[in-house]
């Protein structure tokens, strides 16, 4: 069991943009002893002016990162483990927390923004729309790291609900196919964010009979969102109830 009365921070870095990470993350990032961030994503900037020792994750392994952040914190420093986006989201951070657990060595999580909610801000798109989609599916097409049958996208396709596409730009043909075999339209809206809230971020707005071609044209191969469904589509969806004059709630009564 460790001595030390710190626990070991997992923070969200957000998407890109140095503004976009949470003042919780921010102020745990400005106490720390060791800082270990993914360095292919994380935005350095975020790393600017901090007082303490800091080491890049992209060329090491679970070892490397393990040894590093439990050997720092048996000696009593501030760790914080520093992932891009959300570290709930494709962040790899089980396999980190059982090997702490295994130590005993506590730890905490602060979310972040995740880039599916990045990227959909950027196309000024709102996923939940009423009448369109209430239904909001975060995956990823199977790759390197398989995804099981019963998640294949052309299983998602079915829900017809609004899709974020994770780590698959590369594979876009073959993505356009699995949701075309879903059942998606090829009239359906699909928009493809790189780097998004990035200086340099890109968009590619189509459908998915021409996205895959455009995304093509603009050799985007990585670090990009795919944003699929018909809530993506410009005055699409009914008004909420919400706002509704001639709907009650425990705020207001209905006054149309």
């Amino acid at each position: 069991m460790s001595s030390s009365n710190h626990r070991i921070i997992f923070a969200g870095a957000g998407p890109g943009d140095p503004e976009l990470i949470t003042l919780r993350a921010r102020a745990a990032l400005d106490a720390a002893d060791v800082v270990v961030y993914a360095g292919s994503l994380v935005n350095p900037v975020l790393l600017d002016g901090l007082d303490a020792e800091i080491h890049d994750s992209s060329g090491m392994d679970l070892e490397n990162i393990m040894d590093i952040m439990i050997s720092a914190h048996r000696q009593g420093k501030r760790v914080v483990r520093l992932h891009t986006g959300d570290p709930a989201i494709y962040g790899a951070t089980g396999e980190q927390m059982r090997r702490l657990d295994k130590e005993g060595i506590g730890y905490e999580v602060i979310p972040g923004v995740t880039s599916a909610t990045a990227a959909a801000a950027a196309v000024r798109a709102e996923l939940t729309l009423p009448g369109v989609s209430q239904t909001v599916i975060l995956t990823r097409m199977s790759g390197r790291t398989p995804v099981p049958d019963r998640e294949a996208l052309a299983s998602l396709a079915s829900h017809q609900a609004s899709l974020c596409i994770y780590l698959s730009v590369s594979m876009l043909k073959d993505v356009v196919h699995e949701l075309l075999e879903g059942g998606y339209g090829p009239d359906t809206p699909a928009v493809v964010v790189e780097k998004a809230t990035w200086p340099d971020e890109r968009i590619v707005s189509g459908t998915l009979d021409t996205i895959a071609d455009a995304v093509r044209r603009l050799d985007i191969r990585k670090t990009a969102m795919i944003l699929v469904g018909h809530a993506l589509e410009k005055g699409a969806g009914e008004a909420s109830c919400l706002y509704d004059p001639a709907f009650s709630h425990g705020y207001r009564q209905a006054t149309g």
